[in-house]
């Protein structure tokens, strides 16, 4: 027995909601032909669809066979739909490229039945439906009403308790539709039949009761059920319930789902290759595409980054056109070429064309103005200057004098670093900014020590700790070694852990004309260099007040400069 206590049916639309069901309340016969009739929009497909499974109220109850619904898990509805219910549409929803025998046993497939005894069931519903010789055929083979009575064989083969038909001959003609309802009429001897249907005159005709619906609600009702008279005893509902479990939940194999899926494929072999190889194309084109784009960014950025990281950018208070002076230098920048056509010698003039291109390809940079702008975070393009750099950082021509805190031997400056001096090489001012410029505008020629940069990100990004760790304070200092581990000993010799008389040695020898042989290798441990220990002296401390009130510089004193040396941070 089937009966619906106040079912309600809302469907949210926007901002309002729209009341397809407004409480029907009533109660079927197990076996039992009834039509449901309504003009469009009633809400007639509504409750076929709740009754089917198809669709769930939003309030109310639908009691089947004595059995609540509220309570109704997925697997309960499927069970429900697989084993109770059979539909029919008006729009037959077969499928095209299966034949009427394959569409019937459809059913079947999806509820898991073996299948011989599907192959079995499927033709004997189509022969009660009439259409024992059109198994084998397709769809676009039968007629409209064959192809509704295919439905039906469908939707019975099942064996169901209850038939839902939806406007089943809303698309036939007179002669089909009666041969349709025919069928129906022997379906609800023995199960019932819920028809919906526009056609007053085939309901009058064939059902045994009219339900009549008008916006959502039961208006007529031809023969109406008592529910206390009709509902089931406990035991009635105790069998009922124990024949459900048994029916249980049962669903295709994974190798039916394969072999069906292959067969809907094979249907159309062009459009499936077609499609599965223009989709390859695309997706393997995208990847690619995204893949090269994606790998080219990321190397172009790492390039800037490490080549950026190694040669910044530099802006000097005084920079010079180093491209003019080379040019002069190796004689290509003479303008007068071509052959000499003036009976005697010529001058070749490299010496005053290097000294003009030095002068006239010198800059005198406003170096305050450029500070302050880059303090206001310009905005360039859609960015700020700040978001398109590392870091910044300022230079000052006040040099760091940093010294050896071991003073036995004096006082030993390894900043700016004297190795040059040690081999006699003297540089003036020209020479110290071509090589400071070329050494990426970090100072001075002879500077060894570099303030660390103040993104700790970069630090993160181009070095790894390999004893000790990154500073934290002020006064603390990292020594940086290449890949392999090594440190050139000109900065060897710079920091005092190599004895700088030995370059004045090496220098003897070569204007000697002597031999002078290689130094051998030497390495250091961790501990060794993580000990070491440097003393800060300021300019200022080089300088000593005399009696006359004057001040005199002392660095060539070397017990003055012992006693700064150890009383320096």
């Amino acid at each position: 027995m089937l009966e619906l206590k106040g079912i309600t049916k809302d469907y949210p639309s926007g901002d309002s909601v729209v009341h397809a069901l407004k409480g029907i309340s009533v109660t079927f016969r197990n076996q039992e032909f009834v039509s449901i009739l309504g003009q469009s929009g009633c809400g007639k497909t509504t409750l076929l669809n709740i009754i089917g499974g198809l669709d769930q109220y939003t309030r109310g109850d639908l009691v089947i066979n004595g059995r609540s619904t509220k309570s109704y898990l997925d697997r309960d509805w499927d069970t429900y739909r697989n084993h109770s219910v059979g539909f029919v549409f008006q729009s037959y929803n077969l499928i095209p490229h299966q034949s009427v025998l394959a569409n019937v046993e459809m059913a079947l497939v999806l509820s898991g039945t073996p299948k011989a005894e599907r192959r079995r069931r499927a033709e004997e519903a189509l022969r009660r439906v009439g259409l024992g010789e059109h198994l084998r055929k397709r769809p676009n083979q039968l007629s409209g009403g064959q192809m509704q009575r295919v439905a039906i064989a469908r939707a019975i083969v099942n064996d169901p308790e209850i038939i839902l038909a939806d406007e089943p001959t809303g698309a036939l003609d007179t002669e089909t539709s009666v041969e349709v309802m025919d069928i129906l009429k022997e379906l609800s001897r023995d199960r019932l039949v819920i028809m919906v249907t526009h056609n007053p005159q085939l309901a009058e005709e064939y059902s045994d009761r009219i339900v009549r619906i008008q916006d959502g609600l039961i208006t007529s009702d031809s023969a109406p059920v008592d529910p206390a008279r009709e509902r089931l005893t406990p035991e009635q509902v105790q069998a009922h319930a124990v024949a459900d479990a048994r029916k249980g939940k049962r669903s295709m194999s994974f190798r039916q789902a394969l072999a069906l899926s292959f067969n809907n494929l094979m249907t159309k072999k062009g459009r499936t290759f077609l499609t599965a190889f223009a989709g390859s194309i695309g997706i393997i084109g995208i990847a690619l595409i995204l893949s090269l784009s994606s790998g080219t960014q990321d190397y172009i950025k790492e390039t800037e980054e490490s080549t950026m990281g190694s040669y910044p950018l530099a802006i000097n208070q005084t920079s010079t056109d180093l491209t003019s002076v080379m040019g002069a230098l190796m004689g290509t920048s003479d303008e007068r070429t071509g052959q000499n056509d003036s009976g005697g010698v010529q001058s070749k003039n490299i010496v005053s064309d290097m000294v003009s291109s030095m002068a006239e390809g010198s800059t005198e940079n406003d170096m305050g103005a450029i500070k302050t702008w880059i303090d206001s975070d310009p905005a360039i393009g859609d960015s700020h200057l700040s978001e398109l750099v590392t870091d910044i950082q300022f230079t000052y021509a006040t040099p760091l004098n940093v010294y050896r805190s071991d003073t036995t031997s004096g006082a030993v400056q390894v900043n700016p670093a004297t190795v040059l001096d040690s081999l006699g090489i003297a540089m003036g001012e020209t020479q110290t900014e071509m090589m400071s410029t070329m050494n990426g505008g970090s100072g001075s020629a002879y500077d060894v020590w570099t303030e660390m940069l103040a993104n700790k990100q970069t630090w993160e990004r181009d070095y790894d700790v390999v004893a000790g760790r990154m500073p934290e304070a002020w006064n603390e200092v990292v020594i940086y070694v290449d890949e392999n581990d090594r440190i050139s000993d000109y900065t060897l010799y710079a920091l005092g852990l190599l004895d700088q008389s030995e370059l004045r040695g090496m220098m003897s020898d070569v204007i000697a004309g002597r031999t002078v042989e290689g130094s051998e290798q030497t390495s250091y441990t961790y501990d060794e260099l993580m000990g070491l220990t440097f003393k800060l002296v300021p300019e200022s401390s080089k300088y000593a007040q005399q009696q006359d009130g004057t001040w005199a510089d002392m660095s060539d004193d070397a017990d003055y400069m012992r006693g700064v040396v150890d009383d320096a941070e």
